[in-house]
């Protein structure tokens, strides 16, 4: 199964309302990077053992660790969780930014230094969460 085929049967099997906002969001993030390079991470560790919840990337970008290593990974990424969506900006060096930026215009959701988790569509502003992920998509500066 192809990388589209995975993400199209991972969001087939979330529940309604949530399968219909994962592709909304999931159109939403393609038409603002139309020919990004797509990710499908099932969640699971080299052993099989379950170590995430499964997620969609789009984009690339280096990323690079404390002991100096680089590796390919997306620019943003986004996962059904128990209590509702997860949208992950990565790449941004200020771990407060996306808080300090976005926290008092985006609505009823919680922000971490890459992460903006909600409920539902409609406790969120959705120009502003798509500021956002354009903002992210800035700083990692790779071409997409």
């Amino acid at each position: 199964m192809n990388t589209q085929e995975q993400i199209k049967e991972y969001i087939a099997t979330q529940p309604e309302p949530k399968r219909s906002e994962m592709q909304q969001l999931h159109d939403t993030i393609l038409a603002m990077m139309p020919a990004c390079k797509l990710w499908f991470m099932d969640g699971k560790d080299e052993k099989g053992k379950i170590v995430s919840n499964p997620n969609i990337g789009y984009g690339s970008q280096n990323m690079k660790y404390a002991n100096g290593k680089t590796r390919e990974f997306y620019q943003i990424g986004i996962s059904a969780n128990t209590s509702g969506i997860s949208v992950y900006i990565m790449g941004i060096d200020d771990k407060k930014y996306l808080a300090r930026t976005y926290e008092k215009e985006l609505g009823k959701a919680s922000i971490t230094g890459y992460c903006i988790k909600f409920k539902t569509l409609a406790d969120i502003k959705i120009d502003v969460l798509k500021a956002a992920i354009q903002s992210g998509v800035k700083q990692t500066n790779i071409q997409h």
